[in-house]
């Protein structure tokens, strides 16, 4: 601990619990051949135990109550209670058949000739509504699939532009686990940080959709939606609007959870017990996330009390001369941090506290430091072969991963685009504090 600051001094030794999950999770895997063989709550633990046994901030029971204090982190419970109230709402809106009505309006407004960039235009509506990137692929990649096939399309094209689609709401959604990790640890509010990123990268989306427009301009339609179920449909629209005039997320998620309940009541769709079970079930299923969550928050905690972050930061600035290195170093970071683990959350979860640091320091604004963490994270996230979205899309379409990344136009641009946009200094007017 430096005295005069009361702040640890840097130490790369404190990094060493870093490395153990990354050999643990990355190296195995790679190893194994299946980046899913390890799981990463297993690989979490084992770096947890690393951290607290060689941490030297007093005896055993000192640095289990340290790593506890990082674990439970305001910030890091927070996140646990939007994850929880976000499954809830997922599980509930899709035991209702909300995904399917949101699917069938998306599809019912596309002009025939144009279904690459309306498959890749619905992707986008749909991820920005259900807030998750895996959940719409599975959503609609058999549906794209099955376009491709009545219509003479080239099927890696269309998984392409289900991918792409589904980065960009994973990217910009109120509700999704990036917006929230990002914006959590960056201290500001989601719909300042849905502003600048809106800026930056709608000139992007509106680019690739030009591009699937002449692409897949001389294909025929083939295929017809089923009737839409506007009421299925008002809860998306409902959560989509709160969350947009900047309504506290955990209220949004309670108000969409309650509203799909009532719909499915109503409609039939469920009873009162399996719209329990829904709930229960979505809650269950965000188990993993929030393990995850806290293990990396007390790990991080060890690391940052042993000198690890401050090492990082002094490395990461030591030759940075002003705020457009900042950003750069910013988005060097979660990219790296997200080809390591192949989890988009998980590498905002990891990364978030060290670009805090970075961006206080440079007088970046907690908006701008966000909106960039998410865009890296979303990029990288959205062509690596090995990650959930494009193994998913493979498997849904029977496409290898590496063809349907020579059409994933919207997660390069989006990289191309958040460079330019350092560079640049723009959008100005979120530029600096």
């Amino acid at each position: 601990m430096n005295p005069q600051t009361n702040q640890p001094r840097p130490n790369a030794w404190a990094l060493v619990p870093l490395g153990v999950f990354l050999i643990s999770y990355l190296v195995v895997s790679i190893i194994a051949g299946d980046f899913y063989k390890m799981p990463i709550t297993v690989a979490f633990v084992i770096s947890s135990i690393v951290a607290v046994a060689m941490a030297k901030n007093g005896n055993l029971q000192k640095r289990i109550e340290t790593f506890c204090q990082g674990a439970a982190n305001p910030n890091i419970m927070l996140m646990v209670l939007i994850f929880i109230l976000a499954g809830a709402f997922a599980q509930t809106t899709k035991a209702m058949g909300a995904v399917d009505a949101t699917v069938n309006l998306a599809l019912s407004i596309l002009p025939g000739n144009v279904l690459a960039a309306g498959v890749f235009l619905a992707a986008c509506v749909i991820s920005v509504s259900v807030g998750t990137s895996v959940g719409t692929i599975v959503a609609l990649a058999p549906v794209a699939a099955g376009i491709a096939a009545k219509t003479g399309m080239n099927p890696a094209l269309m998984a392409a532009a289900t991918v792409g689609g589904a980065m960009f709401g994973d990217n910009l959604s109120f509700i999704s686990d990036t917006t929230i990790v990002a914006t959590r640890t960056q201290g500001c509010k989601m719909s300042d940080k849905f502003k600048t990123n809106f800026k930056i990268v709608m000139p992007f989306a509106l680019l690739t959709t030009i591009l699937y427009i002449l692409l897949g301009s001389n294909a025929h339609a083939g295929f017809e939606p089923a009737q839409v179920q506007w009421l299925k449909v008002l809860p998306y629209l409902i959560v989509l609007g709160a969350a947009i005039m900047g309504v506290n997320v955990m209220v949004v998620l309670l108000l969409g959870t309650v509203l799909s309940g009532i719909i499915g009541l109503l409609l039939g769709s469920f009873s009162i017990w399996e719209w329990t079970v829904s709930m229960g079930a979505g809650i269950t299923g965000m188990g993993e996330l929030i393990i995850v969550t806290i293990l990396a928050g007390g790990m991080l905690e060890m690391i940052r009390t042993g000198g690890g972050l401050a090492w990082i930061i002094q490395k990461l600035t030591s030759h940075i001369k002003g705020r457009k290195g900042a950003e750069i170093s910013i988005a060097g970071l979660i990219s790296f941090a997200n080809l390591c683990t192949a989890n988009n959350t998980i590498a905002l979860i990891m990364a978030g506290p060290i670009a805090k640091e970075i961006a206080d320091r440079f007088k970046i604004m907690p908006s701008r430091s966000a909106s960039l963490l998410d865009i890296f994270s979303c990029f990288v996230q959205g062509i690596i072969p090995y990650g959930a979205q494009l193994l998913m899309a493979a498997s849904l379409t029977g496409i290898s991963p590496l063809h349907i990344m020579e059409y994933l136009y919207y997660p390069y641009l989006l990289g191309i685009g958040a460079l330019l946009a350092i560079w640049l200094g723009l959008p100005r007017k979120f530029r600096a504090q």
